[in-house]
């Protein structure tokens, strides 16, 4: 039996009076990757964003490795080390190396031996074609370039889950490719567990075991990913598809 890495249920958020995740459940198993679909505005971003803690909810539960997580503040640095996030605008320390914006959560928050993590993260960079870039700072670099960065920190945790939240949607098209091909390649190599939120259409074509499809907060469809491209169960997501051109 596969395990179960993250389970939520009944899931509700709010801004104030204005509700806007309703009711969300689902699963997601180890080595398993579910996409996040749907028009902009009907809640991907604001419930991948609560999976990391980033976003409060006032209703519902969530479970990592099976035990109910506590929202506090401190339960959430902690599970951070845990389920790593690579959002569209990289975050990266603009004051650091490549290599320092690497190096600093994993031998600061995690404790971990300077000398085995900088081995780590440049087997990582050389990964994504960056090693020549381990002692540039991030103003040097492209967006793709900085993208591929901020996923390799993420990865240099060791998270046991990643979240994706439109990584290449400040992106030229041009830089679009390389950055799809290492997430594409941590599902194919790595088995890694992911929530991935794209317009890339095609891309999630390819990488989705499972897709749920949102609107205006709620989740219309959740289907295979194979079965959700090719026959939609919902007249709104063959129109969403369609409108996508895909």
């Amino acid at each position: 039996m596969t395990e179960e890495i993250l389970k939520v249920e009944h899931l509700n958020k709010f801004y104030g009076d204005w509700q806007v995740l309703h009711d969300i459940n689902f699963d997601l198993k180890k080595g398993e990757v579910v996409t996040l679909l749907g028009p902009s505005g009907s809640g991907k971003s604001t419930l991948i964003r609560t999976l990391n803690g980033l976003e409060p909810f006032r209703k519902g539960s969530i479970y990592f490795k099976g035990k109910k997580i506590d929202p506090t503040p401190k339960e959430w640095q902690k599970l951070r080390q845990e389920i790593g996030m690579v959002f569209q605008s990289y975050d990266l320390f603009p004051n650091l190396t490549v290599l320092d914006n690497i190096l600093l959560a994993p031998t600061k928050v995690q404790g971990r031996n300077r000398a085995d993590v900088k081995k780590e993260a440049m087997e990582l960079l050389d990964r994504v074609d960056l090693a020549d870039q381990a002692n540039s700072y991030p103003r040097q670099l492209s967006g793709g370039q900085k993208q591929r960065i901020a996923i390799v920190r993420a990865l240099a945790m060791h998270p046991e889950l990643m979240l994706f939240d439109e990584v290449t949607a400040s992106l030229d098209p041009e830089m679009v490719r390389g950055v799809l091909e290492i997430i594409k390649e941590l599902s194919d190599r790595d088995h890694m567990t992911m929530i991935i939120v794209t317009h890339e259409m095609n891309f999630a074509a390819q990488i989705a075991d499972r897709v749920l499809f949102l609107e205006n907060g709620r989740i219309l469809e959740e289907t295979p990913g194979k079965q959700f491209f090719e026959h939609p169960q919902t007249a709104r997501a063959a129109e969403f598809l369609s409108s996508m051109e895909f």
